[in-house]
């Protein structure tokens, strides 16, 4: 469903009516709150698996993202990108986390709705892969994505295998949350 604003004007960023039960159980598991250097080996491993310069383990909150997982290789472009902070009306992980699907992006300029975000002048984002990081009770606490500076083709492999990682890390996460608590 499309939402719009009040004036009529479409909405960026999507409505997110799963937000507070997500942010209660990201508090469970212990995560969303600070870096971890498993998760950030985790998104080093998605950046060179799919031969981006970016990536990350993204839990997106109520109110922002928190990537705590990150990773920019050694040829990423210095400057604004990556944060580990984002507002969450910045980016797109919060598309794939309400649509519940994985999002392609091979640039985002062609598309009226992305083309506009906040990361694309303030960060220089071209292209994003992102897949749903899901735990085992179905909530979707996040994403696992990529990212480049420049337009490039993910392809049907690069979906199957942001896919597969997300996938992966979910239980990974959830094997953690289990040793917890």
């Amino acid at each position: 469903m499309t939402h719009y604003e009040s004036t009529g004007h479409l909405l960026l960023t999507p409505v997110d009516r799963e937000a507070p039960a997500r942010a209660l159980r990201l508090r469970e598991m212990g995560l969303g709150e600070r870096v971890d250097a498993e998760l950030d080996a985790f998104a080093r491993r998605v950046a060179d698996t799919l031969g981006a310069p970016y990536a990350g383990v993204n839990f997106v909150g109520e109110e922002r993202q928190f990537f705590a997982g990150l990773h920019h290789g050694p040829d990423a472009a210095a400057g604004g990108y990556p944060a580990r902070v984002l507002p969450r009306d910045h980016g797109y992980c919060p598309h794939v986390v309400v649509r519940r699907r994985a999002l392609v992006l091979e640039d985002v300029r062609d598309f009226a709705r992305f083309a506009g975000n906040a990361v694309v002048d303030g960060s220089g984002v071209r292209s994003y892969l992102g897949a749903p990081l899901t735990d085992r009770h179905g909530f979707v606490l996040g994403t696992v994505c990529a990212v480049d500076v420049v337009p490039r083709r993910w392809g049907t492999q690069g979906l199957a295998t942001a896919k597969a990682l997300a996938a992966e890390l979910g239980g990974l996460l959830d094997d953690r949350s289990a040793r917890r608590g």
